[in-house]
């Protein structure tokens, strides 16, 4: 596994390495200067990021997060004090773990597998809707197809979602690849078959 750990401060790095000491076969690297941070991380690779702030400004705060965003990596964030308004942003800039106070080696590991674990399980549900969000497009232009043919031939609905189904298997394709295709064609070409 390979850490990415963030911190100015080399004393403070230096309780998280040893929180991750006891870790086999994982490569840590600790990162001193927020010049360039994207850069140095997109150069590493990391499986997980620990950022330890302190006591940051509020600019300091908003740059991590954005950093954070930008980032598809499991991150736990260590702060010494925090507000409300700091938790709220850190979970819309996707910090699996935002941790106030607790900056202690043997807490480390255990933070370091929360992070990965809510990074996980917030990963799965972002696929799931994703998914969800797809298959109801798909859906829906089937649907719509199914009144443009049903419009343009006279057709019952069954017998539209049965053309759409010939055509689907005919061509080796998706139904709702050829109800996309009838879509289209119907917004090109308009009900009375004439290029718009």
């Amino acid at each position: 596994m390979r850490i990415a750990v963030i911190d100015e401060s080399a004393s403070r790095a230096s309780i998280i390495e040893e929180g991750l000491s006891e870790m086999p076969e994982s490569e840590i690297f600790v990162l001193t200067q927020r010049h360039g941070l994207l850069a140095q991380l997109d150069a590493i690779g990391p499986d997980i990021v620990l950022i330890d702030l302190g006591n940051p400004s509020r600019d300091v705060l908003e740059e991590y997060f954005a950093v954070s965003r930008a980032l598809s990596r499991p991150i736990a964030m260590f702060v010494d004090e925090s507000d409300d308004d700091a938790i709220a942003a850190s979970i819309d800039a996707g910090v699996s773990a935002y941790v106030v106070d607790g900056l202690a080696a043997n807490r480390i590991r255990p933070l370091l597998d929360l992070a990965i674990k809510r990074f996980n399980a917030f990963a799965r549900l972002q696929a799931d809707l994703a998914e969800a969000k797809g298959k109801l497009a798909e859906r829906e232009a089937v649907d719509r197809a199914k009144r443009i043919l049903m419009q343009s031939k006279g057709v019952t609905e069954p017998e539209a979602y049965g053309e759409l189904r010939r055509k689907a298997m005919s061509t080796n394709r998706r139904i709702a690849e050829i109800a996309e295709a009838v879509v289209t064609a119907h917004e090109l070409l308009g009900p009375t078959g004439e290029a718009k």
